[in-house]
């Protein structure tokens, strides 16, 4: 195996990282995650995952982790309903039995972040991730790299993969290509104790899922672990707005006064939303990478998940392709038939980009749909002929 004797470094411990931190585990890889969160408690914010069946759950499977899953999925949460922008429900898969069989293809099982991390952080070895390591900046040293971390000792490692989101700072050191704004923006919520705090919201989602739509805009909301609501305000705006709205998003009565005015052909009922919100709002500019983006493979620098392929979360793709970038970046790597590291790098780079440049349209093409004026009756078309 090439990477025998190999020092592995994982910037980032969200899905895709700890996915491929078990992975190489388990062929024996020497391999080390480093996160910023301050310990393994920290909040996971977003809405939960829904894995499918040749990416995710394929890596679910293959680190064997899928009984820890099956016991930990969130039964129901994949269930949809449609609404407009006046409350009413226009398509309901609340009524349709639960189904559990994960051998279905169209079976996408859901389960909240935070245990999904869980899971994961239980199947490492102790002392493989290190918390509260903010990631500065990289030298090269000898064959490696020289890992600087904010008010810490620098590390060296042979290897550096970066798992490190969306802004990330590895990507800097492999290629200069920027994402692109998709044109929309998303403000994400989460409601706490929601059948307390979101009565009626939280009847109506009923465990599963609400996709609301009218005038260009979305309302898209989930059902989170312990009791929790997660939500995003969805539109079309400038790619500044976030900046020159000016908008504080601490502050809930100034937001609760936005919403009312860009969402003022909605009913009222839905501003129980932004009145309960618990924490601040959190305002997502989305960007998605180029289709055709290249670079030249370095032998012992690679990234992972949506370091290398940000897209709109539109196909609920994203962790997905990142968890599958894990998965085939593993077996690249421990090949036995590898010629390299960087033969193997090269190998899945070429793949990944492929794979990421399909989904990534079909995840713009989705977020056009689900803006048009007419996206009601597009999404309603979509659930009733695949269902």
């Amino acid at each position: 195996m090439k990477l025998q004797d190999k020092k592995v470094a994982i910037i980032g411990g969200g899905p895709g990282g700890l996915t491929l931190a078990r992975l190489l585990q388990q062929k024996g890889v020497n391999v080390n995650v480093y996160e910023r969160d301050y310990d393994k408690n920290a909040r996971v914010q977003g809405s939960p995952l829904d894995l499918h069946q040749d990416s995710g759950l394929a890596a679910i499977i293959k680190a064997d982790l899928l009984e820890e899953f099956k016991a930990n999925f969130m039964l129901g949460a994949d269930r949809t309903k449609i609404m407009n922008d006046k409350g009413d429900v226009v398509f309901d898969e609340d009524h349709k039995s639960i189904e559990t069989n994960f051998d279905d293809p169209y079976f996408r099982p859901e389960i909240d972040r935070g245990q999904l991390r869980k899971i994961l952080l239980a199947s490492l070895r102790e002392e493989t991730v290190h918390w509260n390591k903010h990631f500065i900046s990289m030298d090269k040293h000898n064959d490696g790299w020289l890992l600087n971390f904010k008010d810490d000792i620098p590390v060296y490692v042979d290897i550096v993969i970066g798992a490190d989101g969306a802004n990330s700072k590895i990507r800097s050191y492999i290629t200069d290509t920027k994402a692109i704004y998709s044109g929309v923006t998303m403000i994400e919520g989460t409601i706490y104790d929601a059948e307390k705090h979101s009565p009626v919201i939280y009847k109506k989602l009923n465990g599963g899922k609400i996709m609301a739509f009218g005038n260009k805009k979305n309302i898209l909301i989930g059902q989170k672990g312990n009791g929790e609501i997660g939500f995003y305000l969805s539109l079309k705006v400038d790619e500044d707005w976030i900046k020159n709205s000016k908008l504080n998003f601490s502050n809930k009565t100034e937001i609760l006064n936005w919403f009312r005015g860009e969402y003022k052909e909605w009913d009222k009922s839905w501003e129980e939303l932004v009145e309960n919100t618990t924490e601040s709002f959190i305002p997502r500019s989305i960007g998605y990478m180029p289709l055709n983006q290249n670079w030249e493979t370095i032998s012992n620098l690679t990234l992972i998940g949506d370091a290398a392929h940000v897209m709109p979360p539109f196909a609920g793709e994203g962790v997905n392709m990142a968890m599958l970038d894990a998965l085939k970046l593993s077996e690249k790597l421990t090949a036995i038939d590898a010629i390299s590291v960087k033969d193997a790098i090269s190998n899945y780079e070429s793949e990944m980009r492929k794979r990421a440049a399909i989904i990534t349209k079909e995840s713009i093409e989705n977020g056009e749909k689900m803006h048009n004026e007419n996206s009601l009756e597009i999404m309603l078309r979509f659930f009733t002929e695949h269902k």
